[in-house]
């Protein structure tokens, strides 16, 4: 039987989109919201809200709205890296840290993502990993469905819940 760390976890996707493109979706409200979420504000450290393509930066905040999801449910996190063509990193839910890495293996562009959990319990920890587990791997499905076929596979009805796609 193997053996769960509920301190972190990977999941890795490929894509056949350009580099660039990836990291924009990643890192700038319109990018975010073509795949992932509802509203992406994005304020950068002065609290001054970046423009729709304008990539964040390290030290910038942010607050995220979900489709599928009432306008109450929001998240706060921060950048913590942010290289501007294939890696970044940010704070969410707390005590959750995501990295993201774009990388070529056998002709192919991988999506890698890594969360590490660091709450205060085991149980929190994994709380986040199966929760957060399961949506990625939703969510990173749905990138490469918008960016390979143009399919959003996002559920945007509030009133149907406890979907795997919201």
């Amino acid at each position: 039987m193997q053996e769960y760390h509920w301190n972190s976890f990977t999941k890795r996707i490929n894509i056949n989109a350009p580099v660039f493109s990836l990291y924009q979706a990643w890192s700038t409200k319109s990018g975010l919201e073509s795949w992932f979420l509802k509203e992406a504000i994005i304020s950068k450290h002065d609290g001054t809200i970046r423009q729709e393509d304008e990539p964040f930066e390290v030290g910038d905040s942010f607050e995220w709205r979900w489709h599928g999801y009432n306008d109450d449910t929001v998240d706060r996190g921060k950048v913590i890296s942010a290289n501007g063509k294939d890696n970044l990193s940010f704070s969410f839910s707390g005590k959750n840290t995501l990295t993201v890495n774009f990388q070529f293996e056998s002709n192919e562009l991988i999506c890698s993502i890594e969360q590490k959990m660091h709450q205060d319990t085991e149980e929190e920890k994994r709380y986040f990993y199966i929760e957060c587990s399961l949506g990625w791997t939703f969510y990173l499905t749905n990138l490469k469905s918008v960016f390979e076929g143009g399919n959003d596979l996002r559920n945007r009805n509030v009133g149907i819940q406890k979907l795997i796609n919201a």
